[in-house]
């Protein structure tokens, strides 16, 4: 099976194009549950990649708005590379989201002289690691084994009166998309994601003091012929996120697997239940954290 048989075509793919805003790719993420939006430029010749905005840059720089500054390199693949390939290329690079560019340019998988990816090839879609899992659920490419095999035991957790900005806060720190949630007695209450936290972040406008323009004239450094103007003040932007507690803003109702269960099943819960990241329990013990991204290793191990 290839790219081409799994990917997103070029059509179906919702984009921004620069010149363009943060705001145009906030008000996507928050429509979509997705983590980041390919940036192209129309040209004579055709529909070119230029890059990709996801939405750790866009929390992480509040300040930045034009998409050319918060647009980051990612590996990128053709139509024929085999899936098992870039599945391993995902799981290597961290990368949920794989454009796909024309066959005629060299992708990310093509080099090994250690070149970057091409930042002008004709874009002809996305590959992401839901349509991978799409393909290991409809056993279209298969898969032995259980999560057991692939799951992590270092589970990311967080109490879930914590305040949103203190578990995003954690989300960030610890680099993953998703927390736990404890209920008082340390069991699982329920599961937050980066996705909550966008759909309720917004941006807002201020100002920050710059201080006064002039320094105290007894000072070494003052100019005898700079006049002081008074404060000076330049606009900020910033990303504003509820208060309120992790447990208003989680989901309660938590799918959850057993060590034992199949691959593939994992994958067909994914799906159907739209979440990239199972607890594992054992018994009624929280035992580890099957993500996605973790089942892609059985494509190629």
């Amino acid at each position: 099976m290839n790219v081409a048989d799994a990917m997103t075509p070029r059509s179906e793919v919702v984009t921004v194009e620069l010149p363009g805003t943060r705001t145009d790719v906030l008000e996507y993420l928050q429509e979509r549950s997705f983590s980041s939006v390919p940036v192209v430029k129309p040209t004579d010749e055709g529909t070119e990649y230029r890059g990709l905005v996801s939405r750790d840059v866009l929390i992480e720089q509040p300040d930045e708005d034009q998409l050319v500054m918060l647009m980051e390199e990612v590996p990128t693949t053709t139509t024929g590379t085999p899936l098992e390939e870039v599945a391993k290329l995902m799981a290597e690079e961290g990368a949920r989201r794989v454009p796909v560019v024309d066959s005629a340019e060299r992708s990310s998988a093509d080099r090994s002289d250690g070149s970057s990816p091409s930042e002008d090839g004709e874009f002809e879609g996305i590959v992401t690691v839901t349509d991978v899992i799409h393909a290991i659920a409809t056993g279209d490419q298969e898969t032995d084994g259980t999560v057991g095999s692939y799951a992590s035991r270092d589970v990311n957790t967080t109490y879930e009166g914590a305040p949103l900005p203190v578990a995003e806060r954690e989300l960030s720190y610890a680099n993953v998309p998703y927390t736990v949630a404890l209920d008082d007695d340390g069991r699982m209450s329920g599961v937050l994601t980066e996705v909550d936290i966008i759909d309720v972040a917004r941006i807002v406008e201020g100002e920050e003091e710059t201080g006064d323009n002039f320094p105290d004239q007894d000072s070494e450094w003052s100019w005898e012929g700079i006049k002081g103007v008074g404060s000076r003040y330049l606009p900020t932007r910033d990303i504003e996120i509820p208060g309120e507690p992790v447990s208003e803003f989680m989901s309660s109702d938590v799918i959850s697997v057993t060590t034992r269960k199949p691959v593939q099943e994992a994958a067909q819960l994914m799906i159907s239940n739209d979440i990239e990241q199972i607890p594992m329990v054992s018994g009624d013990q929280l035992a580890g954290i099957v993500r996605d991204v973790d089942l892609l290793e059985a494509l190629y191990e």
